[in-house]
């Protein structure tokens, strides 16, 4: 009888005789191109030799979903390219293949290499959304990690989590061992040379150790390392630190030189169907447009363009590497870069007469030109235009900062549509801050003017305007951090009416097209997003009862949840509505607020009371070509804007 396999011993033998009897069975065998397989003790032959530290990337959500994922291809390539450290890629397994593992002793594996996730010594976990929260636990207890960090041992890898969602996490803070907050380039590097020197000196201090001098650095959270004290009413008394060294204070790291980080540069191509079917290059980082609801441009402060050189390599680079003929520019606001229009025809012209598209995400309606579109449909499919007004009526737009008039939208769409353009997708959301029902209804009037204004600069009744609503979620760091989420009832009773209103329209109601979510996930993302470390209970009680992929809404169920709420927070003195539709005060202490995002929290309040006041017309200009107007991130940071124009042109401008 054999013993038990060394470390990394990849359970592939095992696990490809079982992969006919579950569905779609190819997302699960790696080998994909550009993928990355490296000796497991690649330390020993590296300069200087050494131990070699090997991290497990995940992405928690299906291989279709988590491949694409720009953060993990990114961080894939950077710690790959060291010679001494290993990386290799894990993804959520749907669940007919999590019964099959675990009736045949399969644990979690890394698709590179079908290494156990176990083995590895770091396991850093992307999280985008909240909703991936019971994936990380189904990873976990299939790679055989004790879901809670305080009842594992110095055999199983530090836990540590990342991306949007690393801003509060203090929801899984039982799961996790450590968090990191903003970009991911440098710092993986620098815990990497933390663990390797660890490991050279033989352990010391076992985990603790470890997590202690990662702490310690002021720049990686560890939440065992922080006490957190509950009132009588149930808020927060204080967080701190419960030994020496540890910093009160959390910082986020901000990679300010894009240029010198031009990855992915050999981005991976799935063998299986995934979301996302392009090759994609990140032009800028970060947004100071200041619209109040939004965390990714609040956290991703500030703006750092790419030089207009470095874009045009990169494409050039990744076409060359993918055979990807879709090329998606993106960012938070992707035609604000200051040297959009020369980016777009350059590439336009480089790639005139191949099969090679070009493609921008949602567009501001204020940054839009006919011009920017026409270069980007030049040499491909002429498909639908997408704006995102976010609020129905003017009187929201302000509330939200979003800038956006209707004679602004309506003067855009006349000119995509006098253009050729047939089809306009508006993006709404539900919900927000002092929103009425008839903030929601004028959303049904601004598309029917649409539509009006479509059919008269056209000269054609084929014009299609497709609304899109989501519901509101307060997240932290936001100005919004503060606010009451709305009841999922009144949600799904404003969406009910607003679509009636369209439907019932003769003239109109064919031409818009609805869809809409309802409201009971946008609560469970609520109190997940601004939860504290009771939460956590309320997680695992969900997986145990068979919570898995509640990002998908065949998978969701929110009843499960709101039995999850009753059971694991009894006695706490909070309940679900504590967290999601109950207004705070400034006073109050967010789970949060050890974390730094940069941002200054009395600039957050004013900037909340500003939005809330009913006589306040204070818009917050973008800092970029106004004076700084003090939200705290450069001086907090010691970072800086950083835009062009750089002067130069996409080169070499030769014809493929």
């Amino acid at each position: 009888m054999s013993g038990p396999a060394s470390p990394g011993t990849s359970v592939f033998p095992r696990l490809e005789p079982l992969l006919g009897s579950v569905q779609k069975p190819i997302q699960y065998v790696g080998g994909e191109l550009n993928a990355t397989v490296k000796d497991w003790d690649c330390g020993a032959a590296a300069e200087p030799a050494g131990p070699t530290v090997r991290w497990a990337l995940m992405y928690p959500d299906a291989y279709e979903v988590g491949l694409p994922n720009q953060g993990v291809q990114i961080l894939y390539e950077v710690l790959n390219e060291v010679d001494w450290i290993l990386a290799e890629r894990t993804y959520a397994v749907w669940p007919d293949l999590e019964a099959v593992m675990r009736e045949h002793g399969i644990p979690q594996f890394t698709v590179d290499d079908h290494r156990p996730v176990g083995d590895f010594d770091v396991l850093g976990v992307s999280f985008s959304t909240e909703l991936g929260y019971t994936n990380l636990l189904t990873a976990l207890d299939l790679a055989g990690v004790p879901l809670h960090a305080r009842d594992r041992t110095d055999a199983h890898p530090i836990v540590l989590a990342g991306g949007h969602a690393a801003f509060n996490p203090e929801p899984i803070a039982d799961f996790i061992d450590a968090a990191v907050l903003g970009d991911g380039e440098e710092v993986v590097l620098k815990i990497s040379e933390v663990v390797r020197e660890w490991k050279g000196e033989d352990e010391p201090g076992g985990r603790d150790g470890l997590l202690l001098r990662l702490a310690a650095s002021g720049a990686v959270y560890v939440p065992k390392f922080y006490d957190v004290s509950y009132g009588a009413d149930g808020a927060i008394e204080r967080v701190a630190p419960n030994r020496p060294g540890v910093p009160w204070r959390v910082v986020k790291h901000t990679l300010m030189d894009l240029d010198a980080w031009p990855y992915p540069k050999k981005p991976l191509v799935p063998l299986a169907e995934t979301v996302h079917e392009r090759f994609s290059v990140e032009i800028f980082r970060g947004c100071t447009r200041g619209c109040r609801f939004c965390q990714a441009g609040m956290i991703t402060r500030p703006v750092r363009e790419r030089s207009i050189t470095t874009i045009g390599d990169m494409v050039d680079n990744g076409i060359k590497q993918t055979g990807f003929e879709e090329v998606g520019l993106l960012s938070l606001s992707s035609a604000d870069h200051t040297e959009i229009g020369d980016v777009a025809k350059g590439l336009a012209d480089r790639y005139e007469g191949s099969h090679v598209s070009l493609s921008l995400p949602s567009t501001r309606v204020d940054a839009f030109n006919i011009t920017l579109a026409n270069e980007f449909s030049r040499n491909g499919r002429r498909s639908g235009l997408t704006f995102a007004p976010e609020g129905g009526s003017e009187r929201m737009r302000k509330v939200i900062n979003k800038m956006v008039t209707e004679e602004d939208l309506i003067r855009t769409v006349a000119t995509a549509y006098s253009h050729g353009w047939r089809q306009v997708k508006l993006y709404f959301m539900c919900g927000l801050p002092t929103e009425t029902d008839e903030d929601v209804l004028e959303i049904a009037d601004l598309a029917k003017k649409v539509i009006a204004k479509g059919r008269e600069v056209s000269g054609h009744n084929d014009i299609r305007c497709t609304v899109s609503i989501g519901g509101f979620v307060p997240k932290p760091h936001t100005p919004f951090q503060w606010a009451a989420q709305l009841d999922w009832e009144t949600t799904d009773r404003r969406l009910q009416q607003l679509r009636d209103s369209v439907r019932a329209d003769k003239k109109f109601g064919r031409a818009i097209g609805f869809r809409y979510h309802d409201g009971r996930p946008g609560i469970i993302e609520g109190l997940l997003s601004r939860g504290d470390r009771r939460v956590g209970a309320v997680i695992e009680q969900v997986w145990r009862d068979g919570g898995r992929f509640d990002g998908w809404s065949e998978h969701f169920s929110y009843d499960r949840w709101v039995a999850a709420c009753e059971t694991a927070l009894a006695g706490t003195g909070v309940d679900l509505d504590w967290f999601t539709t109950r207004e705070r005060d400034f006073d109050e202490v967010l789970p949060w607020d050890h974390l730094d995002s940069g941002l200054d929290r009395d600039w957050l309040w004013e900037d909340w009371q500003d939005a809330i006041d009913p006589d306040s017309t204070v818009e917050v200009e973008d800092c970029r070509w106004t004076p700084c107007y003090d939200c705290g991130v450069c001086p907090e940071m010691g970072t800086e804007i950083q835009i062009g124009p750089t002067g130069q042109k996409l080169l070499p401008l030769s014809v493929v």
